[in-house]
């Protein structure tokens, strides 16, 4: 049980070349009422002048020379934070002005909880099909997850301050942004503590997502690492993006790919193709009705293949991954620990 006196409460914010999105987020933070006690910003080798705009908000800005990742990002800014509670913010989102006090209220009537985070509103501020895309998923995905959570989100996740560096605050070797903030929620639970997802407790999100970008970043930065993760705990989380019906999902992907393949030899493969392709549609309706009521029909039909593909990169990223750490592990056996895992030094930082 934590202390459910008078909390106090910092925002950190890591950045890397943060334009204009950045200023919106900052504009957000000195609208919250009640306001932080501190904002905390950590310019991670930013070019841009990242890091001078919030000094110019009044903001205290610490600085990594190079780019690091926001896990070493979050944990700087973590460690010069003196207020109960850490609020981890990303550069590219607004939060509403009651944000802050929904995150206290929560702390102060749960005094057995660890930690919470929110989700992405169904507003994103930017208009192009796959942003609005890919940001409605992230908002259904949450908002349908279970309260009892069982990870974490570092674009608008909150924890307190001596539970997360008792935990050793995020890992530090995912140089872009990565499942950090998943992996730092694993241990969060296999150490017993209770994570809420607070469906309440939403942000504005304004980054554009573009093919390539989106596709990368799903793949290279979430899917393996996350199938990593997965299997180094041997622990499939049911949970979020990882839960039954995506899990069931992936596998009825791949049985559709399969069955059009075959059906240049086999005329009748085309009915078990077309069950596949109804399944499919079956399992993820509530999803494609959540699109029709957002943004109408043509945005749900243009919507499926997206979502379609996005499982098969998924199970494409498993497969891979799996593969990976079989033979990983492999080589591994009998080799000193010390070899195993090497972490990249630490870059310095100063305060300003």
């Amino acid at each position: 049980m934590y202390s459910s006196a008078e909390l106090t409460i910092s925002i950190i914010v890591p950045v890397y070349n943060g334009g204009a999105n950045f200023r919106r987020c900052l504009v957000s933070l000195l609208e919250a009422l009640p306001p932080p006690t501190e904002i905390i910003v950590v310019a991670d080798g930013d070019t841009d002048g990242s890091g001078e705009l919030a000094k110019e908000f009044g903001a205290q800005v610490l600085r990594f020379p190079s780019p690091g990742g926001p896990g070493r990002a979050r944990n700087l800014g973590a460690r010069a934070a003196e207020s109960d509670l850490l609020f981890f913010v990303d550069a590219d989102v607004t939060i509403p002005p009651d944000a802050v006090g929904q995150v206290v209220t929560v702390f102060k009537r749960d005094p057995y909880l660890a930690a919470l985070f929110g989700s992405y509103d169904d507003e994103p501020g930017e208009t192009n099909f796959l942003s609005q895309y890919r940001n409605l998923l992230h908002h259904y995905v949450h908002q349908t997850g279970g309260e009892d959570a069982s990870t974490f989100w570092g674009a608008c996740g909150a924890i307190r301050r001596d539970v997360f560096l008792a935990m050793g605050g995020f890992v530090e070797h995912y140089y872009k942004p990565s499942i950090e903030d998943i992996e730092l929620g694993c241990r969060l639970r296999r150490a017993g503590h209770r994570i809420r997802l607070c469906k309440s407790l939403q942000i504005k999100h304004w980054k554009r997502w573009e093919v390539v970008a989106m596709l990368k970043a799903d793949f290279f930065q979430r899917a393996l690492p996350w199938t990593e993760l997965i299997l180094s705990d041997r622990n499939f989380i049911n949970d979020l993006n990882t839960g039954m019906s995506g899990r069931l999902s992936v596998i009825l992907t791949f049985g559709l790919l399969s069955s059009l393949a075959l059906t240049s030899w086999h005329s009748q493969v085309w009915a078990v193709a077309g069950l596949m392709a109804l399944l499919l549609l079956t399992l993820n309706a509530p999803l494609y009705r959540f699109f029709i009521k957002k943004r109408g029909l043509r945005f749900a039909l243009q919507a499926i293949p997206w979502h379609w593909l996005y499982f098969f990169y998924s199970g494409l990223a498993f497969a891979i991954g799996t593969t990976r750490h079989m033979l990983s592990h492999g080589r591994d056996q009998g080799r000193p620990a010390s070899l195993v895992s090497l972490e990249r030094p630490h870059s310095g930082s100063r305060s300003e």
